[in-house]
């Protein structure tokens, strides 16, 4: 299902946001993909993810696109501390981090695809795109065919099958819990 909180130019509320989580989980959701986010800690939007964890639902979560150690400057919903949030970073065509992406060592799963890639636009057109929330669509989409594939696997054994099953890479030291991009994902 398809949820927008945002406006046409990027913006909305955390309150919003949380009414998104919250109807999608109520209403069938297994995975979602967070493809927004911001820097102040919310006690409430913590409560919705934790309520999606609570109900078996997978929270993949774009990690910002500022350059930062989420480790020491958290983004959410993506630094989290909650086990069904999977982190993802950008990264390039040559499995090196996005030069804008967010990464944390302790905070930030695994890295996909988010540079030069072809995304819609208004008026049917089409223009290549860079960020964490390109990148997040793709594991959402590997997530997706995981529980499709096979219906009985939780968030959790879906996160770690994400990771433990990633190509892991050196160009990407101290970056991320994984250090790895989806094999499935690469480009």
């Amino acid at each position: 299902m398809a949820l927008k909180f945002l406006s046409s130019n990027g913006s909305g509320t955390t309150d919003d946001a949380i009414k998104a989580i919250i109807y999608a989980v109520d209403n069938g959701a297994h995975i979602l993909s967070n493809s927004w986010g911001g820097y102040g800690f919310s006690s409430a939007l913590k409560e919705a993810v934790v309520y999606a964890n609570n109900k078996d639902v997978l929270a993949v979560a774009a990690a910002a696109n500022d350059i930062n150690n989420n480790d020491a400057n958290p983004a959410y919903p993506a630094s989290l501390d909650v086990p069904n949030v999977l982190a993802v970073a950008a990264t390039d065509c040559q499995d090196k981090l996005g030069w804008f992406s967010n990464y944390g060592l302790k905070t930030v799963d695994i890295g996909a695809p988010g540079v030069n890639i072809m995304s819609t636009i208004p008026n049917n057109q089409y223009e290549m795109k860079h960020g964490t929330s390109m990148a997040t669509p793709h594991v959402s989409g590997a997530a997706a065919l995981l529980k499709g594939y096979k219906p009985a696997l939780t968030a959790v054994e879906i996160k770690d099958l994400l990771m433990s099953t990633a190509d892991p890479l050196a160009s990407l030291p101290g970056q991320m819990c994984y250090r790895g991009v989806c094999e499935c994902m690469k480009p």
